[in-house]
């Protein structure tokens, strides 16, 4: 319960393995809803196709014999929009309230766009229940083109769609941050200035609550929630620290990796994380990237080209618009060591890179020359 007139009746979903096909969740996912009980009554948003029972019994148990008028669509990823259909058969009077770009895509999903049972909503709309007036925001690519979020004036509450949402089910105890984050720069992280543009309307209104479709209600230091979004959405580092992630083949741009670990943290360097891209969560991993200040990619030639894992976790970046970092490589190759290069022009158009001066350069195996650039580079990242 969120008041005495705001219900939860979201679901938990703890028999999903990967979110969107790719993230892994060892602790599920929630499927938010939200019920707004008052003169008139509206469900914000649905579930899963995969819990359309569950839910459509909290909403029955939560109106307690009353009929809802509304069904508030504020994001169309069918987590959250698949139950439209089920939701209005089973209550016909009903109508959908949404953007116009929803409807078309509704359209798509559902082979209708509910023209008969339909409220289109703009910026600026209100959508009046009784005591609770609903305000509808905008805010397009945060993540899809036709999302909006929903501001309540009585209860200061804002309904955030996909924002500030998380991995995990809200039945299993864990840190916000982590799991926000992997979910934030995995999911939303290419629409930074998107987040940015919907932060700064948000930063008008008081707001004492945020609903988001995934994860916990926030009621408490909405601050720490709220510049944790501008932190990430600004591409900015969140802490001071180096990240390396790294491949090795046969193991020697492993210990390459491992001395410039061990010389980084005897020269004070506040915070060493190191990743190998064959066996971390990739999902895990890009997140490091934008956690920490600085990042040293280290792997082998292969195939003229790179290890396809250090391939890919560039990729990952770069799609993600990586920016506003100091990067450093290190390079191992037998006979004609392309690492650094090609690298190097993987992130040639991401924004805001400064480069380290030191690039270490192992031909097969480390040797005096390689472990003084290494020495070098790790005094330079300090």
């Amino acid at each position: 319960m969120i008041s005495e007139n705001i219900k939860y009746v979201g679901v938990n979903d703890h028999k999903i393995d990967l979110f969107e096909g790719q993230y892994i969740v060892p602790n599920g996912m929630a499927y938010n809803s939200y019920l707004i009980l008052d003169d008139k009554i509206a469900v914000m948003d649905s579930v899963d196709k995969n819990f359309t029972n569950e839910w459509l019994n909290n909403i029955k148990n939560a109106l307690n014999g009353r009929i809802p008028d509304y069904l508030v669509v504020q994001h169309m990823e069918p987590d959250h929009s698949a139950n439209i259909v089920n939701f209005l058969n089973a209550y016909p009077k009903a109508f959908v309230v949404s953007s116009d770009k929803a409807f078309k895509m509704m359209e798509q999903f559902f082979g209708t766009d509910f023209s008969d049972r339909r409220i289109v909503v703009k910026e600026g709309d209100t959508l009046n229940l009784g005591e609770h007036t609903l305000s509808f925001v905008t805010a397009p690519m945060v993540h899809w083109p036709e999302v909006m979020v929903t501001y309540e004036s009585k209860e200061k509450i804002l309904f955030s769609a996909d924002a500030f949402g998380k991995f995990g089910a809200l039945d299993i105890e864990e840190d916000w941050a982590c799991e926000a984050r992997r979910y934030y720069i995995g999911i939303v992280g290419k629409y930074g200035a998107q987040v940015q543009a919907l932060l700064k309307k948000a930063l008008v209104l008081d707001i004492q609550t945020i609903c988001p479709l995934h994860g916990p209600v926030l009621e408490e230091n909405l601050d720490y929630y709220l510049n944790l979004y501008d932190t990430w959405s600004s591409y900015t580092p969140e802490e001071e620290g180096v990240m390396i992630a790294y491949t090795s083949v046969y193991g020697n741009t492993k210990k390459a990796v491992e001395l410039l670990a061990e010389e980084l943290k005897k020269n004070g360097c506040p915070k060493v994380v190191v990743n190998d891209l064959a066996r971390e969560d990739m999902a895990e991993v890009v997140e490091d990237a934008f956690r920490y200040s600085k990042l040293v990619l280290a792997t082998t030639t292969y195939n003229a080209d790179i290890f396809p894992f250090m391939r890919s976790f560039i990729d990952h970046l770069t799609e993600r618009n990586f920016q506003n970092r100091t990067v450093a490589f290190i390079e191992n190759g037998s006979w004609a060591p392309m690492a650094t290069k090609v690298m190097s022009d993987m992130l040639s158009k991401s924004k805001n890179i400064t480069y380290a001066e030191n690039t270490v350069k192992i031909l097969s195996a480390l040797n005096d020359e390689s472990k003084a650039q290494i020495s070098a580079l790790a005094k330079e990242l300090i």
